[in-house]
């Protein structure tokens, strides 16, 4: 799946528009590499996300294509 979809789906950031932003800004990384809104994350993958007031940093653990409000926060496991 992609990363800016993942993002929304699991409701890390609000709107895929917002998490397309970020990615083409160089704000989110998968496994230490900068991504870009296309690249592909998979269960296991680290993902790293820099706010403008601080970061955020998760491991995949599951990939869900229409994830609902009580299934998202499945989708990752906070990190720190």
């Amino acid at each position: 799946m992609r990363i800016d979809k993942y993002l929304k789906n699991s409701r890390l950031i609000k709107r895929r528009s917002v998490a397309k932003e970020a990615c083409d800004t160089g704000r989110v990384s998968i496994n230490g590499k900068v991504a870009k809104a296309g690249s592909e994350v998979s269960v296991g993958d680290i993902i790293h996300i820099e706010f403008g007031n601080g970061s955020l940093t998760a491991r995949v653990t599951d990939i869900i294509d229409s994830a609902r409000k009580e299934t998202a926060a499945l989708m990752y496991e906070i990190i720190e």
